[in-house]
């Protein structure tokens, strides 16, 4: 099953910001080739400045752990977040059918 992740980028820094562009649209674009990799959007908010989100999907839960675990993506996300002066956050979401919403697992005794 499709998930969607979103990842939260926060800045207060502008001459630092500058520099992220060039990192956030590589990790984009190796994203893109990646398998399983589906769509992606990124979003400026609009009443929190220096604030973004990014919203990807993709094919598989295994398929974003795969490239999240990449050396590529680690090293150049630790670039990002270095300028940030703080982590990224990550969000993984799952669709829900028909607007049904599952129960939690009980682990079996």
């Amino acid at each position: 099953m499709a998930i969607s992740v979103m990842i939260q980028r926060k800045y207060k820094d502008t001459q630092k910001a500058a520099k992220l562009a060039p990192l956030i649209v590589k990790l984009r674009s190796l994203a893109t080739i990646q398998p399983g990799y589906l769509t992606g959007r990124t979003f400026r908010c609009l009443d929190c400045p220096g604030e973004y989100m990014v919203i990807s999907t993709w094919n598989s839960l295994e398929d974003w752990n795969r490239w999240f675990k990449s050396e590529k993506r680690v090293a150049l996300q630790k670039q990002v977040d270095e300028l940030l002066g703080e982590e990224t956050q990550y969000r993984i979401y799952e669709p829900l059918v028909g607007g049904i919403i599952p129960q939690p697992q009980v682990a079996a005794e």
